[in-house]
């Protein structure tokens, strides 16, 4: 029941990202909950290969250069999904930011603080 839970929650976060901000478009609630879960995806399986091909770079930008991988996450999400739409890298970064705080924020307000 808390995965589910959970993706509801990330698809919350998906449309209230788009209405956040200008840049990111979802056509509908549908369309959010499949973004949400082509996201969760790409951070699950392609993610750790970039993180780990482009080491040397992200040491060398002390970090930064995982918002950029982030926005690719992001645009990876954007070309499998058709009724998701963002307009660009840098929307895509920001776009990894607000997402990855407003469901954590409707997390924490929905599902209780982590017990670990």
């Amino acid at each position: 029941m808390s995965l589910f839970v959970t993706w509801l929650v990330a698809g919350l976060s998906v449309m209230g990202t788009a209405w956040l901000l200008p840049g990111v478009h979802v056509t509908d609630f549908s369309a959010a909950l499949w973004a949400a879960l082509a996201i969760g995806l790409a951070n699950a399986v392609v993610r750790p290969l970039m993180v780990l091909l482009t080491l040397p770079v992200t040491l060398l930008t002390l970090g930064l250069f995982l918002l950029v991988i982030n926005g690719l996450m992001i645009e990876l999400a954007d070309a499998m999904i058709s009724g998701f739409r963002v307009d660009g890298l840098l929307w895509a970064m920001v776009t990894s930011l607000v997402f990855s705080s407003t469901s954590s924020l409707l997390g924490t307000l929905l599902l209780g603080p982590d017990e670990d």
